[in-house]
């Protein structure tokens, strides 16, 4: 049980966050909490989990329950990522731009958790349509999902893929 705990303990985790939300019930209003968190390792795994609870901390331990299962590979490239991709959920889309050294990552809300808990240092991004939080996530991890890594371009396509900003050391 041991080691289960110390592979757990790579991942951090950030509340995106918490609402009160109520259930209309026979005798009345129920009130609960839904809490959407992100784990990663900084390296280069990432997932959302959303947790239901009737108290803040017991929905924040069960969206992080459930972001470990969805734990997603993003491919990266010097801190980067290899090309410009879409992201897409409901009404929310995100556009996510690889970025030279040195610019950091520009992007706001949970897009900007999301890519910092990636581990990608260098990116710029941008929300389009819906700016409902848990859409958006879903939308960043829905591009970050379409990323493809060089050596599968490169034999798809039968030859090299021009990657900008990747210079070799």
């Amino acid at each position: 049980m041991r080691h289960h705990q110390d592979r757990d303990s790579e991942f951090k985790e950030k509340v995106v966050s918490i609402a009160r939300v109520t259930k209309v019930v026979k005798g009345g209003k129920k009130m609960g909490f839904r809490a959407v968190v992100v784990v990663g390792d900084m390296k280069n795994r990432v997932g959302l989990g959303i947790g239901k609870a009737a108290e803040v901390s017991a929905a924040i331990r069960k969206g992080v329950e459930a972001a470990k299962k969805g734990i997603t590979q993003v491919p990266l490239i010097n801190g980067s990522i290899p090309h410009d991709v879409h992201g897409k959920f409901s009404a929310s889309k995100v556009v996510l731009r690889p970025a030279p050294r040195g610019t950091g990552v520009i992007a706001g809300g949970s897009v900007r958790t999301i890519l910092e808990l990636a581990g990608v240092k260098n990116i710029v991004a941008k929300k389009i349509g819906s700016a409902n939080s848990i859409n958006v996530a879903r939308a960043t991890l829905n591009g970050l999902s379409l990323l493809k890594r060089i050596e599968v371009v490169t034999k798809e396509r039968g030859k090299e893929p021009n990657v900008q900003y990747v210079k070799s050391e």
